[in-house]
């Protein structure tokens, strides 16, 4: 048995869902293959910053990922806007700005090194004294040593965004087909013909995007079309307020993890970094960590609740920056590699994407 369309794409986390919504939009016709359920794997469990200003990392690797971060971020307000009004779902998109908080005076004199070095690419980022801070998160504890206050830097739901873009792809008519693995993709000479799921069903298709996230190095792909993409674990932890929200307002980030307000008296804390291949298990050694780290920054957060703790996933390349656009065979169309940006860049590269799809622009 099999079908054919326009595009299969591969993997239906939030780049997979974004992507299969702009793709049926521009009048191709997508099945959405997921080998679990859409929206519950890494996409799930993350926080959902969107945060440039304060993620941008020396070298010209971190100047990339900047560059597009600039641009998905200028594109979220359109593009939650769009999501909510097709759908009438919240994305909870939280425009409060970021704090990036220095404990002592080795990580005080880093920050400034962090804050010339955005000066010097022309990012707004406010040196901020320990008092200034306060001010504006009286949670914070008074021996912090200096602040980096990025006022465009923001977040949002990606869980409320997972729920809108799976209904948005429903309305659009998308077809979306979860518990369905993907054991290869299917080519024929230079070119992708479609792809075989587990199940030995094939599935035809002019192109196919692969947004598998982690799993991308599992699809079966020759060795000179491929690109490794490795698994980083994050473990993380949901908090919640039973007297409400006011612990903090804006993110706050600090050396080794962040804390992320939903407005609701929910905070999202994470999160490890772990080069543990497909190991999802959390440890009692991340969690303390987390938690301790965070404590010395925000001691209130000890009346909070532990309301869950996940493991991620993130998707990385060997230096870190995604791969988006055509591959290295035709029909073959790349959208994974995203490491700790998959929320931020989601608007972005689901338009890359599509242009790549219908061959009306030209990728940098």
């Amino acid at each position: 048995m099999s079908d054919s369309v326009d595009v299969a794409i591969v993997g239906g986390g939030i780049i997979g869902l974004a992507c299969a919504c702009r793709a049926r939009q521009a009048g191709l016709s997508v099945t959405l293959l997921e080998r679990e359920r859409t929206g519950e794997g890494t996409s799930h469990v993350a926080a959902g910053m969107l945060a440039p200003v304060a993620e941008v990392e020396f070298g010209e690797a971190g100047r990339r990922v900047l560059d597009l971060g600039l641009r998905s971020a200028g594109m979220w307000p359109q593009f939650g806007a769009e999501l909510e009004a097709r759908t009438g779902l919240a994305v909870g998109l939280r425009r409060t700005g970021t704090l990036v908080v220095a404990r002592d005076e080795d990580e005080a004199r880093e920050l400034e090194r962090q804050l010339v070095f955005r000066e010097s690419l022309g990012l707004r980022a406010e040196r901020l004294l320990p008092s200034a801070a306060r001010e504006l998160e009286p949670a914070l504890t008074p021996t912090i040593r200096l602040a980096l206050h990025a006022p465009e830097d923001h977040s949002v739901d990606p869980r409320l965004v997972l729920e809108a873009l799976r209904q948005a792809c429903e309305l659009e008519g998308v077809a979306v087909r979860e518990h369905t693995p993907v054991a290869s993709v299917e080519q024929d000479g230079e070119r992708i013909t479609g792809v075989v799921l587990e199940s030995g069903e094939r599935i035809d298709a002019g192109q196919v995007v692969l947004a598998a996230g982690a799993w991308t190095s599992e699809l079966g792909l020759p060795a000179e079309a491929s690109i490794p993409v490795r698994p980083v674990k994050g473990q993380i932890l949901r908090l919640g307020d039973p007297t409400g929200p006011g612990l903090l307002t804006k993110v706050v980030r600090f050396h080794g993890g962040y804390l992320v307000p939903r407005g609701d008296g929910r905070y999202v804390l994470g999160a490890t970094v772990e080069e543990r291949g497909h190991d999802m298990h959390p440890t009692a050694g991340g969690v303390y960590e987390l938690l301790r780290d965070a404590h010395e920054l925000v001691p209130g957060i000890e009346e909070l609740r532990i309301e869950e703790l996940s493991v991620g996933l993130r998707p990385s390349t060997p230096d870190n920056t995604p791969v988006i656009g055509p591959g290295g065979l035709e029909g073959l169309v790349w959208a994974t590699g995203h490491h700790r940006n998959g929320i931020l860049l989601a608007p972005l590269t689901a338009e890359l994407v599509t242009s790549t799809l219908t061959g009306t622009m030209v990728l940098s």
